[in-house]
């Protein structure tokens, strides 16, 4: 999971950050509001961990921002106020969770789960556009009667692109989400799976194609009855 902790204590944000590593999540870190609104609107993150009183611009001014843009990413709040006004007011502007100052990291853990538990409730299992079917928990891709298996970085990006659409997937977007905002991975490591998840569609005979927009990105086109194209 892509998690921005914004926070501006940095050793508690060096520890948090640390906490989620071990736990398997990418974690980028910010001190202030100001910044905090430039690494939001790059819309990468599955998860957002945001202190409530922040230099330059407060978490209920950050909050009002995301979601009047609609930006839906999940919110928890982390704060040392813990009146029933405060954490009312957060939740009234669009926080999803509210942890009060200082908390125990299995209890910042736990609400993480669950709040992903309760948001993967309502979402569909499979993803799908034209043809094409994917379970995302059992990495499989399937096109009628035909499915193969995915790759943990293919599945991740087939689901990216199954969620786009025919809209235009933004190749650095995809390259944060996959691999991580500060990732040393090539970009032409995006053009290789791209190749992979054409040859996959074309193994399973789907109409479905992945147009390269150059420089900008990739997006899916659907043709009822037509193989995909290589290029």
């Amino acid at each position: 999971m892509n998690i921005l902790l914004i926070e501006d204590d940095k050793d508690l944000c060096l520890a948090l950050s640390c906490r989620l590593g071990q736990d398997g999540h990418r974690t980028d870190c910010c001190h202030n509001g100001r910044e905090a609104e430039l690494y939001i609107r790059q819309e990468i993150y599955d998860l957002i961990l945001l202190d409530c009183m922040l230099p330059e611009k407060d978490c209920i001014h950050i909050l009002k921002s995301m979601r009047a843009e609609g930006n839906l990413t999940p919110v928890i709040i982390l704060s040392a106020l813990g009146e029933i006004d405060d954490r009312v007011n957060s939740l009234n502007t669009g926080a999803d969770d509210y942890l009060v100052k200082p908390f125990a990291y299995s209890e910042l853990s736990a609400r993480i789960t669950s709040l992903f538990r309760r948001r993967n409730a309502f979402r569909e299992a499979r993803l799908s556009f034209g043809d094409l079917s994917l379970d995302p928990a059992e990495n499989r891709l399937s096109c009628k009667d035909k499915n193969c298996s995915l790759s943990q970085t293919e599945n991740e990006l087939m689901g990216l692109l199954l969620r786009t659409g025919e809209k235009t997937a933004n190749r650095t977007v995809l390259l944060h989400k996959i691999w991580g905002l500060d990732t040393s991975v090539e970009d032409s490591n995006l053009d290789n799976y791209i190749y992979f998840l054409r040859k996959r569609l074309k193994t399973l005979e789907s109409g479905v194609r992945i147009l390269n927009r150059r420089g900008i990105g990739y997006r899916l086109e659907y043709h009822d009855g037509l193989p995909p194209s290589t290029g």
